[in-house]
Formats: structure tokens, C-alpha cells, sequence
């Protein structure tokens, strides 16, 4: 369908990249960005929530990848109220965070935050010249419960982001509860941001709902976390494991559906980024919504194919539901670079 642009959450997760997806010959930072784009239109850049971006990086991605493709951007974590390691900062900046880097309870110092959101722009601009910028992603930490102070953040962060596209996830179930919906949708709507609509395990305290409005009429994003039983509560490769089935994603073609009917562009990612989990569901996904791949496989010479991807469930010898991900293998969560330039995407670079 047009307008509704499908990918996944990271091209060089590591347990990606080991998975066996990208053929030989194409597994070289430009060559696994080129197979990624030659399958999909869009991929969310989330190292720059790990790590700051650079000018450098976002150049290289522009220069690899054809119009109309698109990267929606993760936040980097200070400016979204997380925790953040000095490692995450150039060194310049790293002194300033443990003097002005606040907390939970107390923002950081205007001075600094400034700083941080100019070379978060400037890295940027690359992407945003060559027309391949989508969104920036703000993804609030669940503690960031619905009340005048979150409020002000998100407006907060709508003015320093003027002329962009912004999505906004709440990870705090109150945003999307009953009693705040309506006030939730009117914030968003003022403020034009797009809400992010998400899938995860049901019935969980952390749990989030699947049903949000459109509340920009440019954008509108689903992101697909998996239906873990550990959400919310466990390890970081345990939240995210989970192999969709084909009838878990058309579940979701109504809803998908409904929003291309009210928005410009529909964003839909999966992050259940554990083996090669995510662009088996992505292409599901496509498949369902009549989308052909951007452009024809490339073929590979015989006995030249990488090892077969571990998979588990309808794939596989493993539970349904479950990726065979190793538990031990490296994740793209893990801490970023020292050289302050973010993890896998940021500094590989790809």
C-alpha cells in the first residue's frame, strides 16, 4: 500500500549480522546497508540513542542508500530523559555530564543540554539535506508518567525540534489509559507529533496498548516489540525475543490499515531484533500489505551462501514464539563506543 513504509529497528544488530542474512560479498558496512535497501524503505537508526551521532556517518548512510529511502532516528538517551554514560558523550562533553547531567528527579543544566542538542542537529543535517531523514523518535522512559512536568518536557522537546517530524512512545501506561487518552491525543496533536503505536505482550504490568490514535496528519509509527512474557521485566535479549507468526502481524493489518486511511505516511518497525527475527517479520509484514521488495534479490554464485540463520518456533526445533537467539551473543544494547559516537550504526559506520 502507499504510504505505509515497513523495516526494522537496526540493520548491524550484531546477532543480525551473524545471523547469516547477508550473503557474502555484501557484508562490509556498505554492502549490508545496500542488501538492507534493496529489501526494505526504511530502517530506525537506534545507536544514536546509545551513542551521539556524527555528520560522518549520516553522510555515508545518504550516500549508500536511494531516494526515497528513509531513516527514522532514536533520540539520543540524555535528551529523552534516560540515564546516560559519559561514554555516550564526546569526551569534550564528558566532565559536563557528571557536573550538569541531572537526574530523575532534577533536569540537566540549560547550558549543557543546549550544547547537546546542537551537535545532535548538526549531526543530522546530512540526512536531513539529501531528503532521507524521517522521523526523530522520542521514546520516554516509564517513569516519565503522565502530569505537568512530562508535559513540559515533550513541549520542550517539540521546540527545539521545529520543521522536523516527531513520534513520541510513551512507555508509561497512563499516557494511553482511559482516563488520560484524550488529553494524551490533544498534547500530541497541539504539538504536532506523531504517537507511536506499539505491540507487546498483553496482560503484563507494563504492558502497552496496541490502539492510538493518529494525532499528526503527516506521520503515524508502529513499532513491534515482541510479545515477550519478560517485558518490562527482564534481561535485554529476553524482552525482545519473539518470532512472529503470520497470524500475530495480520492481526495488525486492520490497524495498520486504518492509520494509512488517516495519515500521510505509516511507519511500521519491528524490534524484536534477536537473530534475523525482525526482517523475517518485516517482510511478513510487507508480503501482507501487497508491498514487493524495492528491487530483485541479488542471486548468489553456488556454494558461495553463509551459514543458514538460527531461528526457532515455525522456523525451527524451538518453542513457537521464540527466536533461537543466543542469550550470551552480543547485543545492539549494550554500551556504546568510547569514542562517543554511538554503537554498531554510528560506529561501524554503516
Amino acid at each position: 500500500m502507499d504510504g505505509i513504509l515497513t523495516g526494522t529497528c537496526s540493520w548491524t544488530d550484531p546477532a543480525l549480522v551473524s545471523s547469516g542474512w547477508y550473503p557474502r560479498g555484501r557484508r562490509d558496512a556498505e554492502g549490508r546497508l545496500r542488501h538492507y535497501t534493496d529489501r526494505f524503505p526504511l530502517v530506525e537508526v537506534d545507536s544514536t540513542y546509545y551513542g551521539m551521532p556524527s555528520a560522518r556517518n549520516s553522510r555515508l548512510w545518504a550516500e549508500r542508500t536511494p531516494d526515497g529511502f528513509r531513516f527514522d532516528v532514536k533520540a539520543f538517551s540524555l535528551l529523552t530523559g534516560h540515564p546516560t554514560r559519559p561514554a555516550a558523550l564526546p569526551a569534550d562533553l564528558r566532565p559536563a555530564l557528571a557536573r550538569h547531567g541531572g537526574t530523575r528527579r532534577t533536569p540537566a543544566d540549560p547550558a549543557f543540554l543546549d550544547e547537546v542538542w546542537h551537535r545532535f542537529a548538526a549531526a543530522l543535517g546530512p540526512l536531513r539535506d539529501a531528503g532521507r531523514m524521517g522521523a526523530v523518535l522520542f521514546q520516554l522512559p516509564p517513569w516519565a508518567q503522565p502530569g505537568p512536568r512530562t508535559r513540559a518536557f515533550v513541549e520542550e522537546c517539540r521546540a527545539r525540534t521545529r520543521g522536523w517530524r516527531v513520534a513520541v512512545e510513551f512507555r508509561h501506561p497512563g499516557w494511553w489509559a482511559e482516563g488520560g487518552r484524550a488529553d494524551t491525543a490533544a498534547l500530541l496533536g497541539g504539538l504536532g507529533m506523531a504517537a507511536v503505536a506499539v505491540d507487546t505482550a498483553a496482560g503484563l504490568p507494563g504492558s502497552l496498548t496496541p490502539d492510538v490514535p493518529v494525532t499528526s496528519p503527516a506521520l503515524s509509527v508502529v513499532r513491534f516489540h515482541g510479545r515477550s512474557a519478560a517485558w518490562g521485566t527482564g534481561g535485554k535479549e529476553e524482552r525482545f525475543r519473539h518470532d512472529y507468526t503470520e497470524g500475530e502481524l495480520r492481526e495488525w493489518l486492520p490497524r495498520v490499515r486504518a492509520l494509512a486511511d488517516r495519515a500521510a505516511e505509516v511507519h511500521v518497525l519491528f524490534n524484536n531484533c534477536c537473530g534475523d527475527a525482525a526482517v523475517r517479520a518485516a517482510g511478513t509484514m510487507a508480503a501482507l500489505l501487497g508491498q514487493e521488495p524495492r528491487t530483485a534479490a541479488p542471486t548468489e554464485a553456488p556454494g558461495t551462501a553463509g551459514p543458514r540463520p538460527r531461528s526457532s518456533g515455525a522456523h525451527g526445533n524451538g518453542a513457537a514464539g521464540h527466536t533461537g537467539c543466543d542469550t550470551n551473543s552480543p547485543d545492539r544494547r549494550s554500551a556504546p563506543a568510547t569514542s562517543g559516537t554511538g554503537t554498531q550504526e554510528a560506529s561501524c559506520p554503516d
